[in-house]
């Protein structure tokens, strides 16, 4: 093993499976927010959510926990407003980071979908992982 190569493995840290871990980190500041969003998409449910709006915190909870992400996000906003700049950065943020997280997304299919029902509902998800808009 070359030099190089040591120090590349020395520099990745890896998960319980033993490939990198994919974890990243996220700030976006505006004029109307202020968020960092930290995800790890090897973890166990666990972490912190606090947007400010409480509805959208228990559903990003939902997702960390179900999808045992650890999900820790602190959202700052202009909610004496109105609540929609908090949402929609919290999103974009949240987004960014899962992309970061995801690396070059090897091993992953492009495609999934998901259905549960929950009470009187049938809720569905549907992710395309490909990038495109």
């Amino acid at each position: 093993m070359t030099a190089n190569a040591t120090e590349q493995n020395q520099a990745t840290n890896l998960n319980l499976y033993g490939r990198p871990e994919r974890i990243a980190t996220v700030e976006r500041i505006t004029a109307e927010t202020q968020i960092t969003c930290t995800v790890n998409l090897d973890g166990t449910g666990k972490g912190v959510v606090d947007t400010g709006v409480p509805f959208l915190d228990h559903m990003i909870d939902q997702i960390k926990r179900h999808g045992l992400f650890d999900l820790d996000i602190k959202c700052n906003g202009d909610t004496f407003i109105d609540d929609h700049h908090s949402v929609e950065d919290t999103g974009i943020t949240l987004g960014q980071a899962f992309n970061k997280a995801l690396g070059d997304k090897k091993g992953i299919r492009r495609y999934g979908h998901f259905y549960a029902p929950l009470d009187e509902a049938l809720t569905r998800a549907v992710v395309d992982l490909s990038g495109r808009p």
